[in-house]
């Protein structure tokens, strides 16, 4: 049986571009009944939701506002599967000595990991109520490997996939599948300041799902990401070395 079925019905954190706008294109082509698209504008949105003949609602969502989560989860009482897609890279190359990286990481943890806590918390009910569900936090390959030219970010996508495991955890009780996601730098505007061959949003996402579908606990959506996460799943220090050597030649 297809993971994404008629019935299926998601709700998407970060939806109105980049991977996000991409999972729910993906969700829709595979036949998904309803997907919550949440995002902190809702204009943003609208060609979504008028290129979705209905299937798709539009959620305002600031993931670090509890009362819009509150909310959230109250309008959305029949989700199936939550991705928590939203995330932030709030500064990008500058000496490790620098103050800014302080501020960087205050933004990024409460977006990258007290936002995905928050939404787990307030949907994990539903998603027992509903039968179990899935939930699928979206991290990066920094959070195996941190990047010197991103610590703050590094350290909020481990912190996400530390978290991604203590959910998996907490939750298979109630049967509730929980996969981590950890793509490279994809083609999107969070990763254009990355000078490297990318994959597009469209291919990770199907990768994304293609990764649910198979039941993976770990999902490498690109082709950085699989050499990364082969890596990691063979020797995380021999990893952490290579990077280092890299970095230093650079």
């Amino acid at each position: 049986m297809s993971f994404v079925t008629p019935g299926t019905i998601a709700f998407v954190t970060g939806a109105n571009r980049g991977i996000g706008r991409a999972i729910v294109d993906a969700l829709l082509a595979r036949g998904a009944a309803k997907v919550y698209a949440g995002a902190r504008r809702l204009d943003t949105l609208a060609s979504l939701v008028a290129a979705s003949q209905g299937r798709v609602v539009p959620v305002q969502l600031d993931v670090t506002h509890p009362d819009e989560v509150r909310a959230a989860a109250a309008l959305a009482g029949d989700v199936t599967l939550l991705v928590n897609n939203a995330g932030v890279v709030a500064k990008f190359g500058a000496p490790f000595t620098d103050d800014g990286w302080l501020d960087a990481a205050r933004t990024e943890f409460e977006v990258n990991v007290v936002g995905p806590f928050a939404l787990t918390q307030a949907f994990a009910p539903i998603l027992a109520r509903n039968g179990g569900g899935t939930v699928a936090n979206v991290s990066s390959v920094v959070a195996l490997v941190a990047f010197d030219i991103l610590p703050s970010y590094s350290a909020s996508k481990a912190a996400l996939h530390s978290l991604t495991q203590a959910t998996r955890a907490s939750l298979q009780g109630q049967g509730t599948y929980v996969a981590g996601v950890y793509p490279g730098p994809i083609d999107t505007d969070m990763a254009k300041v990355i000078e490297m061959e990318k994959a597009t949003p469209a291919e990770a996402a199907a990768a994304i799902l293609d990764g649910l579908e198979a039941g993976d606990e770990e999902i490498f959506p690109d082709p950085m990401s699989r050499q990364v996460g082969a890596q990691y799943l063979a020797s995380p220090k021999a990893l952490e070395r290579t990077h280092l050597g890299e970095a230093v030649a650079q």
